[in-house]
């Protein structure tokens, strides 16, 4: 398999493990099936390495696609060496093989041209040869003086020999990689104000008189600042060790030369009006490319954690989507997420709710509220408990808020149009509400990525790569727990290894007429639903309640035989062994190990006996928010809160303390010991235990902490990002991150 060594090296893994994943990937299989089905031919990779092998072998395949182009492209123009070819061969990255292809590009119409057209191709040379001293140099230009020619006198001449020769610097590949490979060192990011905005107050002032070493400079940084030269409130450049870059160029062209003035002059020209500003746009783009893989990382764990969250499960649920003018929204929906019953309620119309709410409890034998964290989500909060509150203890349903971002998405797509067509859009916002809280995975799938809320500066990097890593991630975690086929949204279907929007659609419409999968078997019989599908998805599939005991649980099809065999050595039927703790604790998996079956797949089917079917996910707790903190002014220094992480960023965590402005845990208040990466200390969807440091109810802003009071982590000082810029929460900048007010903090929408 092409590159497979490389890449085993380059990710510290055995080739043979490589070649493998490769080879399995290169079939069509998928990675979630491969990391879970295939564990004895991978060596146990798991969903982030494959994933890492395959984006490798995307790169080095493009690099030898370009390579191909290359060798094409000057063997054409009949300066292909072999010494160039070797080199071209042995070239590692794209920017070295881009490199060495600069002089042969074709270019526009360069100064070098022009003048090797008026006949300055000789001059240059003998400069360039160490032939030509500089004493000599004017005298010997003279006999390059042509009017016909346009060369007027010798200092013309010298001129467009310079020219010819500063482009043979600048394309030269040593060179080129000398200059980026110190610029990328010792270079600086620098960014100013740009004119006519020094007097304005905006989220960019951090920014107006700013530098950081290009090697250390965080990729949020890199994407404000870039958002600033967006917005036209800032001005941004690379400086580079210039001094440093001129005498390491000298060394090379001018040291052992005859015409060191003019030499020095070709360098200093080349380096200025040629490499400077080329090598300044490729350390900018990798700076973004940087820069954005850092924000999509964290997005994508960001969107992991919150659609993992532990469900609360098929209770029949009242979603409350809070509203001031137009009043709460009320949906109830079964366990199953059918829609049972609609009704509004208004803040000011205290008695009416408390009549309404306790109705559709006792009508529907509501167990669950979940009310929505928008707008008046505390005022609702308090209004339905005030409501709920003489039901009686045994039978009064458990209140919750819940992160409504994206609900008004959901509630205008075709989707929800398609679900709910008799609904207006904030009542689809209150069922939504709903099964969120039933089972966030679910309802959420429903939703573009990009619109739940929990990353930063998603529309500031690649698109394609944000679409990619958020789709795998709602892939990997829909895989992980599993889908089941009888009840499950075409949406959620479409994330099940194998199966994409299109068959999902078809499995549904087959339910819709045929009635319920009796087993996984019968999966076979829906249109376009072949063998290789079938192979991919059906592990992840659950038929609760099906003819055969393994089909609720994650033991693929394929080992339905070698767990019958291993009831009937046991002397015991299928349907007893499943879920029997104390029979399973039985099996020897040494015995069953052969071709294509190792240990790792026998331990997984014995945790599945023990198991079968079991959710990944943790047990439901409802947060539990103070009554007596309502809103930012009710908080006091030293308070201290229980709350739920609503978003990881770079420089921290924001968590929701139940006051409709998240608090910010910065980077260095999130542990006794120094954090790198706030991921490595919390997840979204994470109740922690936080005090609070500060709490501004003018700027709306809430200082927390989950250090042991009395601590302090030391960190450099580069881990600290510069504070964002003074502005109302309530009236977001339209340069501020998606998400996220002018002043840094975390807008809370539908």
């Amino acid at each position: 398999m092409p590159h497979s060594d490389t890449i085993a090296t380059e990710l510290s893994l055995r080739p043979a493990q490589v070649r493998a994943a490769l080879e399995l990937l290169g079939q069509g299989n998928t990675i979630p099936f491969v990391a879970r089905y295939r564990k004895e031919a991978t060596g146990e990779l798991d969903e982030v390495e494959l994933r890492d092998i395959r984006d490798r072998h995307e790169y080095l395949t493009e690099l030898d696609e370009r390579r191909a182009a290359i060798l094409s492209s000057v063997s054409e123009q009949g300066k292909l060496t072999e010494d160039l070819r070797s080199h071209i061969q042995r070239a590692q990255t794209k920017s070295e093989l881009e490199d060495l292809y600069r002089p042969y590009k074709p270019k526009r119409r360069t100064r070098a041209m022009m003048a090797l057209e008026r006949g300055l191709g000789p001059l240059a040379e003998l400069l360039w040869t160490g032939a030509l001293a500089d004493r000599d140099a004017e005298q010997v230009a003279t006999q390059y003086v042509s009017t016909e020619k346009g060369v007027a006198d010798a200092s013309e001449a010298l001129t467009g020999a310079r020219d010819v020769l500063a482009e043979r610097v600048a394309d030269d590949p040593g060179a080129r990689a000398f200059v980026r490979d110190l610029t990328r060192d010792k270079g600086v990011l620098e960014s100013r104000v740009a004119r006519g905005k020094a007097g304005e107050t905006s989220k960019f002032q951090d920014y107006y008189d700013f530098s950081e070493p290009l090697k250390r400079i965080p990729g949020h940084r890199v994407l404000a600042i870039r958002r600033g030269e967006t917005e036209e409130y800032l001005t941004a450049r690379v400086a580079a060790p210039e001094e440093e870059i001129l005498a390491g160029l000298r060394q090379r062209f001018v040291a052992r030369s005859a015409a060191p003035v003019q030499m020095m002059m070709v360098i200093q020209d080349a380096y200025s009006r040629l490499i400077s500003t080329s090598v300044e746009v490729e350390l900018r783009m990798e700076l973004k490319v940087r820069a954005d893989e850092e924000a999509i990382g964290i997005f994508g764990q960001n969107l992991e954690g919150l659609l993992l969250a532990p469900p609360a499960g098929g209770r029949v649920t009242l979603g409350v989507d809070p509203g001031f003018r137009t009043g709460c929204k009320l949906a109830v929906v079964s366990a199953t997420g059918a829609l049972i019953a609609t009704g509004v309620v208004y803040l000011h119309q205290e008695d009416r709710a408390r009549r309404e709410i306790p109705r559709l409890v006792r009508e529907h034998g509501v167990e669950l509220i979940s009310v929505g964290n928008g707008t008046a989500s505390r005022e609702t909060d308090r209004l339905v408990r005030d409501a709920t509150r003489e039901i009686p203890a045994d039978r009064r349903p458990v209140v919750v808020m819940v992160n409504e971002a994206g609900a008004s998405v959901y509630s205008a797509s075709d989707l929800a149009r398609e679900e709910l067509p008799e609904l207006d859009l904030t009542l689809r916002s209150a069922v939504s509400i709903a099964r969120r809280l039933q089972d966030p995975l679910a309802e959420l799938v429903k939703i573009d990525p990009k619109s739940i809320g929990v990353g930063q500066y998603q529309h500031d990097v690649s698109e394609s790569k944000l679409k990619r890593r958020l789709d795998e991630t709602v892939e990997s975690c829909v895989n992980r727990v599993g889908v089941e086929v009888n009840t499950a949204s075409p949406a959620l279907l479409s994330y099940v290894a194998g199966i994409g929007p299109t068959v999902a659609q078809r499995i549904a419409a087959y339910r819709d007429e045929h009635g319920a999968f009796d087993s996984r078997a019968g999966l076979l019989k829906v249109s376009g639903l072949g063998a290789k599908t079938f192979e991919q998805a059906a592990g992840f599939l659950r038929v609760r309640g099906g003819r055969h005991p393994l089909d609720a649980s994650a033991v693929h099809p394929e080992r339905y035989k070698l767990v019958e065999r291993i009831a009937t050595d046991l002397g015991t039927r299928l349907d007893t062994l499943v879920g029997n703790d104390a029979v399973v604790g039985q099996i020897r998996p040494e015995r069953y190990v052969s071709d294509g079956v190792g240990i790792p797949t026998l331990q997984d089917i014995i945790e599945e006996l023990r198991k079968p079917g079991r959710d990944p996910r943790q047990a439901f707790e409802a947060p539990k928010f103070r009554d007596d903190v309502q809103t930012i002014a009710d908080l006091r220094e030293g308070m201290t809160l229980e709350g739920t992480v609503t978003n990881v960023v770079a420089f921290g965590a924001f968590v929701d303390v139940g006051v409709h402005q998240d608090g910010l845990v910065h980077l260095s208040e999130l542990s006794d010991r120094f954090v790198k990466d706030a991921n490595q200390v919390v997840k979204v969807g994470q109740r922690v235990q936080v005090r609070v440091l500060s709490a501004d109810a003018v700027r709306q802003r809430i200082a927390l902490s989950m250090k042991t009071p009395g601590t302090s982590a030391s960190r450099p000082p580069q881990a600290d990002p510069p504070r964002p810029a003074r502005a109302h929460a309530s009236r977001p900048s339209p340069a501020a991150p998606e998400g996220f007010a002018a002043n840094g903090m975390r807008i809370k929408r539908k």
